[in-house]
């Protein structure tokens, strides 16, 4: 009897043993996690300074808001332009996110340069805040926040998440990559190949762009997913070089906590427009009909009469 009650007490002994091992670990773990993620969105975080005050968001309340995500390829020496635009709102009560992506041809006033120009200019013109101030005047919806990725850096991003799978529409060859069409495997090189091709889409900038979200969800999907968290300090890092935004730690971490169930549920808006040439120069043109149209549903989505 002695000897049983020696046995027990030595396995309850291990046992809190590998609990305390455990908890050690795991606390490493997430402390690691941490300081990996903080020091990464103290890269990230770049602050910007427009003419208009910005809104008061309270996420905890849960209160809608809208974001510019801009794609920029950006070169040594070189501002670049923002060739890819995509205006993103977020309703946690409506458990949705609407997502519209802007031809970058679209004409449209540049706000701070009184002219009309390609929209994507406005970013070369001041870079991100007349991007959003330009974008805000074409959407008439307040925007909030930004996220600049670096075009050139994305492939990192992409490779860090261990690559993301497409759903291709037709087969072709850019960048002297050949995509074949159906599901298809894509490495960081090979998605920024995907989304650069516009030539041969029958749907040009438009196709473009559904391209462009599919990379964008992609990345959202495999970042989400429980085998990307032993690839954190990788994904932070590719994140923290080619990322910047004006949404701080403490706002990530509200967002997270009261948006996250909107963000499975996106709805990709689409904005329709003509070609025409003005000066010898192409430019997508949005009848004032249309832009009502997409004002409207951004508007609602918002909550703003």
């Amino acid at each position: 009897m002695r000897a049983e009650k020696k046995r027990k007490r030595k396995w309850l002994r291990i046992t809190g043993i590998i609990f305390l091992l455990l908890f050690v670990a795991v606390g490493a773990y997430v402390f690691s996690v941490y300081r990996s993620l903080t020091a990464a969105v103290e890269t990230m975080h770049e602050p910007v300074e427009r003419e208009r005050q910005q809104r008061e968001i309270t996420f905890k309340e849960k209160e809608p808001f809208a974001v510019l995500m801009l794609g920029v390829d950006e070169r040594e020496g070189d501002k670049g332009r923002s060739d890819t635009i995509i205006a993103l709102t977020i309703n946690p009560e409506k458990n949705s996110v609407k997502m519209l992506s802007i031809p970058r041809d679209t004409r449209t006033e540049i706000i701070g340069r009184g002219f009309q120009d390609k929209i994507n200019h406005a970013y070369a013109f001041g870079g991100v805040e007349m991007s959003m101030d330009t974008v805000e005047n074409f959407l008439d919806i307040p925007i909030d926040y930004y996220l600049k990725v670096n075009m050139e850096g994305f492939k990192d991003i992409v490779d860090a998440v261990g690559g993301i799978t497409v759903n291709n529409d037709f087969a072709f060859t850019q960048d002297k990559i050949t995509f074949d069409q159906g599901t298809l495997d894509l490495n960081g090189e090979e998605a920024l190949a995907y989304v650069r091709m516009r030539k041969q889409d029958p749907q040009g900038d438009f196709g473009r762009q559904k391209r462009q979200r599919q990379v964008i969800q992609g990345v959202v999907n495999k970042g989400a997913s429980l085998t990307s968290l032993t690839k954190f300090d990788d994904i932070f890092k590719a994140l923290g070089s080619n990322v910047k935004t004006n949404v701080t730690f403490n706002e990530m971490v509200d967002i997270q906590s009261n948006y996250k169930a909107a963000a499975g549920n996106i709805e990709q808006m689409k904005l329709e427009g003509s070609g025409t040439t003005i000066g010898g120069i192409y430019y997508l043109q949005v009848s004032a009909e249309e832009q009502q149209r997409v004002q409207a549903e951004l508007k609602e989505h918002l909550g703003i009469q």
